[in-house]
């Protein structure tokens, strides 16, 4: 099933592009919804494949083809095809972003620094502390119901986010530079999903997560990465 997000081609919106050949893969989960953001962030027309993780659609012949490792999200531009949110996001503003629309630092110093953060969040913050919860949680009938490594993930998740309150107590608005880059965009996934798990982040850093939160190319994400059953029109 195909889901069409962003205007078509020829409709007229401003801002907006139409790759050829633009597809992506997956909705549902925070990790599908990174690259939704980005192409709106970007102004990128594309098409969506609405699959869910383990629901058997990303194990059919076609998608392992696409993608042996079995998961989304996955780009396809065309006949390139790259998996991993992180990895998405970047290389569609690298590949399609302008001076005025861009996820990622120009200055070597701020690139050093944005790639440290995206390293960052997605090791120590996500795959080290909420998706270790995520397993034992939500999938605990595939990986065991671990009450101890929960609440140790989710420990964890709040002692290394203290990084990023401390980083963030100068007042800046945004994690790299004076502007919206993706370690922005990983970050604040994280965070949402830490507050819908219980976690919670410091009070310091609820006032930058409404910023992010705020922007339109955020909310159009949310929309587009909603599984079908749950979309109205």
């Amino acid at each position: 099933m195909d889901s069409r997000t962003g205007p078509s081609p020829g409709s007229g919106e401003v801002g907006m592009t139409t790759p050829e050949g633009l597809l992506l893969w997956g909705v549902g989960t925070s990790r599908t919804l990174r690259p939704h953001w980005a192409m709106h962030e970007l102004g990128l027309a594309y098409t969506c494949r609405p699959i869910l993780p383990r629901t058997g659609e990303t194990q059919t012949a076609e998608y392992t083809h696409l993608n042996p490792r079995q998961k989304v999200p996955l780009l396809q531009d065309g006949a390139f095809t790259i998996g991993e949110s992180a990895a998405i996001a970047a290389y569609l503003s690298r590949r399609y972003g302008t001076r005025d629309k861009t996820l990622i630092p120009e200055k070597a110093e701020d690139y050093a620094r944005w790639l440290e953060w995206c390293f960052f969040i997605c090791t120590e913050l996500d795959s080290t502390s909420l998706y270790v919860m995520r397993r034992h949680r939500d999938l605990k009938a595939l990986y065991g119901d671990a009450p101890n490594v929960v609440k140790s993930a989710g420990e964890y998740f709040t002692k290394q986010v203290r990084h990023v309150e401390q980083a963030l107590s100068d007042d800046r608005q945004f994690l790299v530079g004076d502007r919206f880059t993706t370690a922005d965009l990983l970050l604040a996934t994280c965070l949402v999903w830490a507050i819908d798990y219980g976690v919670g982040i410091p009070a310091a850093l609820e006032p930058y997560l409404a910023r992010i939160v705020e922007r339109p190319a955020y909310q159009a994400g949310l929309r587009a990465n909603a599984p079908p059953a749950t979309v109205t029109v």
